[in-house]
């Protein structure tokens, strides 16, 4: 019998939330929506149609709605690295769940000014 052990070093948050990749590959830089499925500090797990692998450097922007923060919308924008990806169906279609470490975000709320 062997025991997962867990390897997360921040709380996760189960959030459903809207995130813009942008990710380059051989020269090519592709851009797609997406959306979480959960959030750290350290990481997170997203669901997308196509085109990532391990190893991929992302720019990430994800928004949080004036509904969660209590006010104006918040722009999380990170940079991190893919390194897991697994196909998944989602609403009966094929896709891709991608998790990725963050490796440095800014907050910057919805009038401009940073958090």
């Amino acid at each position: 019998m062997s025991l997962m052990t867990e390897r997360r070093l921040a709380r996760r948050y189960d959030l459903t939330l809207p995130v813009s990749i942008r990710s380059a590959a051989e020269k090519l830089v592709m851009r797609q929506e997406g959306k979480t499925r959960d959030i750290s500090t350290k990481g997170l797990y997203f669901i997308v149609e196509r085109g990532l692998e391990a190893g991929s450097e992302l720019d990430l922007t994800l928004t949080l709605p004036g509904e969660i923060t209590h006010g104006t919308d918040v722009f999380v924008r990170a940079q991190g690295k893919v390194v897991r990806v697994e196909r998944r169906l989602e609403e009966g279609e094929s896709r891709l769940g991608v998790a990725a470490v963050i490796e440095r975000y800014d907050i910057v709320r919805g009038d401009g000014i940073r958090a």
